[in-house]
């Protein structure tokens, strides 16, 4: 996973391009990230994932109303359609579909 910045994250061009938001001191964030790492691994490896700390981002966190982290936000490649959030990790099989279905 990459770190990103808020005017990389927005500025991104056409690709699928999936965003772990995160922070620092979250015992939560901690476990969400070892799920995605290890989904990370069952991905094809033309798909792009970063990271954020939201406390760097507060530009991005108001003007996509992110309510609680950890959570992934999904920007399709089209970029027509809205970002998609997730909130609750729950298990990798999760992450993987929510992943996947953003993807496709």
């Amino acid at each position: 996973m990459k770190e990103m910045n808020g005017a990389e994250l927005l500025a991104q061009p056409g690709e699928p391009l999936v965003v772990f938001l995160y922070t620092p001191l979250c015992g939560t964030c901690k476990a969400a990230r070892r799920m995605l790492e290890v989904a990370e691994h069952l991905l094809p490896p033309g798909l792009r994932i970063a990271e954020g700390n939201v406390n760097l981002l507060p530009q991005l966190v108001q003007t996509l109303k992110i309510s609680s982290v950890p959570a992934l936000l999904a920007l399709p490649g089209d970029r027509n359609t809205g970002p998609e959030m997730l909130y609750s990790f729950g298990s990798v099989e999760r992450v993987l579909a929510f992943i996947r279905g953003v993807n496709s």
